[in-house]
């Protein structure tokens, strides 16, 4: 009896399966882990689009590439004349690996940042006119095949479909101390508390939800922690300096004084 020759299996198909499993941690960019809990495996999703809005979008987009510009990753910001150059390096951007591009003509505008999305594997753009279509495609298509990150800023600018992650900063408080003699809200302010929200396509489309601090004390994001205070001033010329908060939820700014 002779033997039934065994199926061919397509070169396509063998390669397919040969091909090694990919890790999380591969698929995606690090961020801090801070704002992890944010993302899809905990990073930034490699060939994906980022939009960002709400209060303190800029600032919450540069925590969101900090990790990836200091781990190695070249950054390109497009569009955003009013970045200070000493903010993104506080935030945690690595200079040397950043460039700055002033908004492109709108002609030449597609070709620029496709360019950059080729050349880079984080590119920040803010646009400033209606992205077509069509161009919107194209940037997707270098994206999927560099395997970089597109982040939006926020801006007059319009695209014609959602991000496939997108971060809103709902609510931003922001904290700081003013001296006793100067209760008219003059001081330093500290550090600000943002509540994110996050949501998006496919591995992205469960809402998440976050609270930190953006900037913390240092200038970094840092995690919301509630320690109650144990020390007793001893006299009342060791009392601190009230408190004073600036809350912005869309319908302006409400300052307070606590303490």
């Amino acid at each position: 009896m002779s033997a039934r020759p065994r199926p061919e299996i397509p070169l396509a198909v063998l390669g397919e399966r040969a091909r090694p499993v990919t890790l999380a941690a591969e698929r995606a960019l690090p961020v801090t882990s801070v704002l992890a809990p944010l993302l899809p495996d905990g990073g930034l999703p490699r060939g994906a689009t980022v939009g960002v809005h709400g209060p303190g979008a800029t600032a919450l987009a540069l925590a969101l590439v900090a990790a990836a510009s200091g781990a190695g990753s070249w950054t390109a910001v497009v569009g955003a004349d009013d970045l200070g150059l000493v903010a993104a390096a506080e935030a945690g951007l690595a200079l040397e690996r950043t460039v700055v591009v002033a908004d492109p003509p709108p002609a030449a505008w597609s070709t620029v940042v496709a360019a950059l999305v080729e050349s880079v594997e984080v590119v920040l753009v803010r646009a400033s006119r209606r992205v077509a279509p069509g161009e919107q495609r194209r940037l997707r298509t270098h994206l999927r095949r560099r395997g970089g990150v597109l982040v939006r800023l926020p801006g007059p600018g319009i695209w014609p479909e959602d991000p496939d992650v997108r971060l809103r900063s709902v609510r931003a408080s922001w904290e700081g101390a003013v001296a006793t003699d100067r209760l008219d809200g003059a001081g330093r302010l500290r550090r600000r508390r943002l509540v994110v929200e996050a949501e998006g396509r496919g591995r992205a489309a469960r809402p998440r939800r976050l609270e930190l601090w953006l900037p913390g004390p240092d200038g970094a994001p840092a995690p919301l922690v509630t320690t109650p205070s144990t020390t007793v001033p001893s006299t009342t010329a060791d009392l601190p300096n009230p408190t004073v908060t600036a809350t912005t939820d869309g319908r302006g700014t409400r300052w307070a004084e606590v303490g």
